[in-house]
């Protein structure tokens, strides 16, 4: 029996082939994770490693949670530098700053940082060019930074800082050890000290951190306990090696996060992939009806038969998880170039490792889904009796009742599960009941395939190959769904989050024509250290006096702990004109400016933190110590401010920034917006990073990332339609192949190779569209289902990506007429006597 499986197997090579298709890029996508992340990771645990090569010690402030660290002063340097074994102690200054382009446009990264330092000269940065700065006026630029904004010894470079743009001479660029422009892709520039002390902590003897070198003979941990003994416990001492271990982790936490993700499109590829190799199998088994059947005639039990295609299971998931081992190594590592040089990474790729987890898992993951995909077909072809090798034709297809019975109790199921994931916010749940509820839809698939099949034919049977193909696409209800079940997947997961971005899109289109009564909104783009762009307080005044401005308000904004929640808080210039532009109306207590010591905050979080005008609120400030509020009023529910705590214009001082974050303004009655607009933006002309916009172009800005979002999405789910795609056309050929005997009758009677060709293309087609039409009714359904359960988050509208629909149905239609170029090139080729034959 293992002798008659291998040979089986060697004797049809092209299902040979097609049945591994589908697992080897399902495990390419899984190894491909792991060796991405990886290599990430020790490319960043060398970068950190290279960074701090020069630190043997490194003093900081503690760190209290929610609050501001205060600098160090330089009596903290002269008592580091005291302490027996220390060789030198250098005072560092770091800090958050954006550089301008010479187009006037904030220069931006992929996520490396921009920051901004004291030019010490005793770190591993060395001049490259020019010299180092002596003028406050003067500055030396990182490499990188130099070389993406085109600058050179000598030019202007406009810098935005904790204070509007200044503009400072390039006096010098400076690279790193073995001449490279970064350590990992950041934008870097250096004052010298009293301006980046003024300019980055806005202080004056200000400093970040202390950086100390041991004198010959002293260890690192020796002296880390020296200087924390005489320092005490208000400074954090760390030696240069903890630190880079520190900051390897934090960026290896996310790369988890960011694998789990890519994890999670492989797992979706592979579902999909289960659908092709079940496909495949049951035609296989199908196929070889007349060759079980003479084996069990010959004395074959029915375990021999299913070992014998649980066999041809495991050679094909064995094949399948090498090849896609090899391919994920490949894939990983170009992936892992591709984020080391595109965007700005920049980063230092350590070698091209491969984890043990990339094995184990594309092994197990290849062979165990390639193998339970195989179990249905093969306990079935246990059940062929002898007397069916004296049949032409494989067994009939069996009634739809058992299986659309459990299909609809399994897509109970998996709404049910899906109801308490989103009620209990468990993701777990959430994706379990997807997964369980596209199960159940693929279950009734069968029983939908017929009729919807059938009706979507007629459009293309104007011609008898376009009415044989449609015929054929229904005759087989089972294979076909389960072949359009593969496609329904992506597609359905793609068109729900369109459904659910659609909702949030016109949620804040309604909001911002309802609700929001402001002509213009003033806001930044950019983010200084996870804080929003702002501005001075003094230009908000000079908007208030602009011509045609009838009132304005701002506000800064800044995170604050209330215990140990993290919470967010606004402190708006001028609350009555907040309460008129954002259309809020009194819950409990009249909403009128807040005294020193108030807050307000809407009424749905006041529920959920059971709070009442009168109670007290202890909070904790970025720059103050633990202070007791006291609500003043609650406002109605509402869909602006959701979740804000708003206090005092007087608190704004206490948070890391007091500037304005966002400014909302309305004009006089008919007064021209765009005049008024017009007579706006040049207040903003040192600050690039600034917008003054209409309320249709705040909408369109905020809701842009969306579009991001979507593509990233649609890429990663390219690859389970890329198999589905495959699985068409592995259907269609499997099916050729089956047909062949038909196919060879049809041309004998006067079909041309032409007509074949078409016969094919409108069954491939038929089934494509068919999978389409299935995800986008899934799709929407998971779609409503996830923006009704959002409902509470702000999620107020339905929407539906009507286009977009459309192009999913249309790409599904060129989807078909793709897959079926290579089974129809083949049927039209069968040789006519040949295929009649056929056996």
């Amino acid at each position: 029996m293992f002798k008659a499986t291998l040979k089986s197997l060697l004797s049809r090579k092209l299902r040979l082939v097609l049945s591994a298709l589908a697992v080897v890029l399902g495990v390419m996508f899984v190894s491909g994770s792991f060796v991405l992340t990886d290599t990430l990771q020790r490319s960043f645990t060398d970068l950190f490693s290279s960074a701090f090569a020069n630190t043997d010690v490194s003093v900081s402030p503690k760190q209290e949670k929610g609050k501001e660290p205060e600098p160090l002063t330089p009596q903290a340097i002269a008592d580091v530098k005291s302490v027996p074994g220390v060789a030198s102690a250098v005072g560092d200054v770091q800090g958050s700053v954006r550089p301008i382009g010479k187009n006037n446009k904030v220069i931006t990264t992929s996520g490396a940082p921009r920051f901004g330092s004291n030019w010490t000269g005793t770190g591993q940065e060395k001049i490259r060019d020019g010299r180092a700065p002596a003028a406050d006026d003067e500055v030396v630029l990182g490499a990188y930074l130099a070389s993406t904004g085109g600058f050179k010894v000598g030019d202007e470079i406009g810098l935005l800082t904790l204070e509007p743009k200044k503009t400072f001479k390039v006096t010098g660029i400076y690279e790193y050890a073995g001449g490279r422009e970064s350590l990992g892709g950041e934008l870097s520039v250096a004052f010298t000290e009293p301006v980046a002390q003024q300019l980055l902590l806005g202080k004056k003897d200000a400093f970040s951190s202390i950086t100390v070198t041991a004198a010959q003979g002293t260890s690192d941990d020796a002296l880390r306990d020296a200087v924390a003994a005489k320092l005490g416990s208000e400074f954090d001492v760390k030696t240069g090696a903890t630190l880079a271990k520190e900051q390897a982790d934090q960026i290896n936490e996310g790369l988890k996060f960011f694998n789990y993700v890519l994890l999670g499109f492989a797992g979706i590829a592979l579902f999909v992939g289960i659908f092709i190799i079940l496909n495949t199998f049951s035609i296989i088994v199908a196929q070889r009806t007349r060759e079980l059947a003479l084996l069990r005639s010959m004395g074959a039990s029915r375990g021999q038969v299913i070992g014998s295609v649980v066999l041809e299971a495991f050679v094909i998931g064995l094949i399948a998880s090498i090849i896609g081992l090899g391919a994920g190594i490949g894939v990983g590592a170009l992936l892992a170039k591709i984020f080391s040089s595109v965007g700005g990474t920049n980063l230092q790729l350590a070698g091209i490792g491969v984890p043990m987890s990339a094995v184990i898992s594309s092994f197990a993951v290849g062979i165990v889904v390639t193998v339970i995909a195989a179990v249905m077909p093969a306990l079935r072809a246990s059940r062929i009796a002898p007397v069916a090798a004296m049949r032409e034709a494989a067994t009939p297809d069996r009634p739809l009742t058992k299986i659309t019975i459990i299909g609809a109790l399994v897509v109970a199921a998996g709404g049910t599960a899906l109801g308490f994931g989103f009620n209990q916010a468990s993701l777990p749940l959430i994706f379990g009941g997807i997964l369980v509820a596209f199960v159940g839809v693929a279950l009734l698939t069968p029983l939908l395939s017929k009729p919807m099949v059938s009706l979507i034919g007629r459009l293309l049977s104007w011609s008898m190959p376009g009415l044989l193909g449609r015929r054929n696409s229904a005759r087989n209800p089972r294979r076909t769904a389960i072949t359009a079940a593969a496609l329904m997947v992506g597609i359905s997961l793609i068109t729900g989050v369109s459904v659910v971005l659609t909702s949030a899109t016109k949620s804040i289109e309604k909001l911002a024509a309802g609700q929001i009564q402001t002509d213009l909104i003033i806001s930044g783009e950019g983010q200084m250290e996870g804080m929003p762009a702002s501005f001075k307080r003094d230009v908000l005044t000079k908007v208030e006096q602009t011509d045609g401005v009838s009132s304005a308000f701002g506000w800064a904004s800044d995170g604050v702990l209330q215990g140990e929640n993290q919470m967010f808080a606004i402190a708006p210039t001028d609350v009555a004109a907040m309460k008129t532009m954002f259309g809020l109306k009194p819950k409990f207590g009249d909403i009128a400016p807040l005294k020193d010591g108030q807050l307000a905050l809407p009424e749905d979080l006041a529920a959920e933190k059971g709070w009442s005008v009168g109670s007290t609120v202890t909070l904790q400030l970025a720059k103050a110590e633990p202070q007791t509020y006291t609500v003043g009023f609650i406002w109605a529910k509402t869909q602006v401010l959701q979740g804000a705590l708003v206090l005092p214009e007087s608190a704004a001082k206490s948070f890391r920034s007091d500037q304005i974050g966002q400014a909302f303004l309305q004009v006089k009655p008919g007064t021209s917006v765009a005049d008024v607009q017009k007579r706006v933006e040049p207040l903003f002309a040192d600050n690039p990073e600034i917008t003054v916009q209409d309320r249709s172009g705040f909408v369109k800005q905020t809701t842009s990332q969306f579009d991001t979002v979507l593509l990233m999405i649609q890429i990663l789910l390219a690859l389970a339609i890329l198999i589905a795609v495959l699985g068409v056309i592995n259907t269609l050929a499997l099916s050729v192949i089956e047909r062949t005997r038909e196919l060879g009758l049809l041309r004998a009677i006067g079909m041309r190779r032409a007509q074949v060709m078409r016969m094919i293309t409108v069954e491939s087609v038929v089934i494509s569209v068919f999978g389409a039409v299935l995800g986008l009714a899934v799709g929407v359904a998971l779609g409503l289902a996830t923006v009704q359960a959002l409902k509470d988050q702000g999620i107020s509208e339905i929407g539906f990506p009507w286009v977009t629909m459309v192009q999913y149905l249309v790409v599904a239609a060129f989807v078909g007429v793709i897959a079926a170029i290579l089974p129809a090139i083949r049927a039209a080729r069968l040789n006519v006597l040949d295929a009649i034959a056929y056996e």
